[in-house]
């Protein structure tokens, strides 16, 4: 079994900037596909990043092009969001998620991220 703790999120200006991060425990972090989803209020949860198990590609929706960055320490067991240029519409609950080669996903309990104007 997975288990997936985020921090970092907090409450900030537009424009500022904030890292998420997630920490695994258990399974072999190596081999997962990781990524980062948000939830707003009254809307379903949506894809934000995620990078490959070698750390090769990674992928971001649109919105957050140029302003995020997800990495990964698997000496560390743990994938970060860098998120630069914040706006008030990444205002949102943030969730990390673990895929394994099983296509089996895991998730964090979600951080939440407050951008005002």
């Amino acid at each position: 079994q997975v288990q997936l703790v985020e921090s970092g999120g907090g409450s900030v200006q537009a424009g500022d900037s904030l890292r998420l991060s997630c920490v695994a425990s258990g399974g072999t972090f190596s081999t997962y596909s990781l990524g980062w989803f948000r939830q707003a209020p009254g809307r379903e949860r949506e894809f934000v990043a995620a990078i490959r198990y070698n750390g090769n590609n990674s992928y971001f929706r649109d919105s957050v092009k140029g302003r995020f960055t997800i990495s990964r320490d698997n000496a560390k067991n743990t994938v970060y969001l860098q998120m630069n240029s914040l706006k008030p519409e990444d205002t949102a609950v943030y969730y990390c998620s673990a895929t394994s080669v099983l296509a089996r996903i895991y998730w964090g309990q979600g951080t939440q991220v407050t951008v005002s104007s």
